[in-house]
């Protein structure tokens, strides 16, 4: 699945019409990446195809739970690309080992605060790489939703939209924006009394929501028909309808506030392939043809902090990546066990109690 929309400048186009040579390669069985549906594009393997002569195997999860039983449960990758809040879980559950940095030189163009954020690193191991980030905040249908109506993020529980909205099947996401609801925006400050009330909002939400989108693709199908309206969404999703010419509009700045995530690469105990390739994607990975890729066809920034700047301002702007004046709750890791309580109360919250 090969994605060229109207945002992807002159040296886009460039590196589109190179993949046309890397599109045909088959799948690697040395090398399997466990990822989010999506990454699997040709962009982000193509460095490494051009090393390798063949592109990764990829398997998909839908959010970071599902990953971890499916590991757990014994299914052998040698890659997989959670969040940092699963770090510490999935490193005490034996799931991950260190990243031999010698081996992944663009590992030197991390930003700084990242290579020496303790829940990646721990000493002089490094245990997750970061490669991608984003906003969630409210995708909207402008022909059918007045820009007044999602200034706050309380249009969720608007019975106006019952049935026209989405949420994401994903706890951190949704407790992202129910926190934020609620008037937390930190939660590594979070409280139980803030969960009950974060959890509270979720259900008096939940007889409004249409579906609970697990990706990108799907909740594009569900705001193309017109069937979803509004949805708390990545900016992946925006960015590529309004590339299309489809009126979705992405609002980072409702008055309670939006949020921020981060996700990265980490190195699988016993994965079934090469070591060796599993440190030249890594490498590929962080390439700035990715990071060029990523903002103008995605609108998520990259692990390139180098590249990253390279871009400009102007272009962040325009993703939907630029400085935005409300709270902004940042999905850093968070105390375990509440983070577990959440998980397990999104599901009832979804089977309906």
């Amino acid at each position: 699945m090969t994605k060229t929309h109207a945002l992807l400048g002159a040296s886009g186009f460039a590196i589109a019409a190179a993949l046309t040579t890397t599109a045909a390669f088959a799948e690697d069985p040395e090398l399997i990446i466990l990822d989010w549906s999506g990454f699997e594009e040709d962009a982000y393997w193509a460095v490494y195809a051009e090393q390798h002569g063949v592109g990764p195997t990829y398997s998909f999860f839908g959010e970071e739970e599902e990953a971890f039983q499916k590991l757990r449960s014994g299914f052998r990758a040698d890659v997989a690309h959670p969040c940092p809040h699963s770090v510490d879980k999935w490193r005490q559950a034996g799931l991950i080992e260190p990243w031999d940095i010698s081996k992944i030189p663009n590992y030197a163009n991390v930003a700084e605060e990242l290579r020496t954020a303790p829940v990646l690193t721990d000493g002089d191991d490094v245990y997750m790489i970061p490669a991608d980030n984003g906003a969630t905040a409210i995708a909207y249908n402008t022909e059918e939703v007045a820009a007044e109506a999602v200034s706050t993020l309380q249009v969720f529980a608007d019975p106006t939209y019952a049935g026209r909205i989405s949420l994401p099947d994903n706890p951190d996401d949704v407790y992202a924006l129910a926190y934020l609801a609620t008037g937390v925006s930190d939660w590594t400050q979070a409280t139980e009394a803030d969960l009950e009330a974060a959890s509270a909002w979720l259900r008096e939400v939940h007889p409004n929501v249409r579906a609970y989108w697990t990706d990108g693709a799907e909740l594009a199908q569900l705001m193309a028909t017109g069937e979803v309206l509004i949805s708390w969404s990545w900016n992946e999703t925006p960015v590529q309808m309004s590339a299309e010419g489809q009126p979705i509009a992405f609002n980072r700045e409702p008055a309670e506030g939006s949020s921020m995530w981060f996700c990265g690469y980490v190195n699988l105990v016993d994965g079934p392939g090469s070591e060796d390739k599993a440190h030249d994607f890594m490498n590929a990975f962080l390439d700035p043809s990715v990071t060029e890729y990523i903002v103008t066809e995605w609108g998520y920034g990259h692990g390139n902090a180098a590249a990253m700047e390279g871009l400009g301002a102007e272009v962040l702007e325009e993703v939907g990546l630029g400085p935005v004046d409300v709270p902004i709750l940042q999905q850093v890791p968070m105390d375990n066990a509440l983070r577990e309580a959440q998980i397990a109360e999104f599901e009832k919250i979804k089977a309906g109690f």
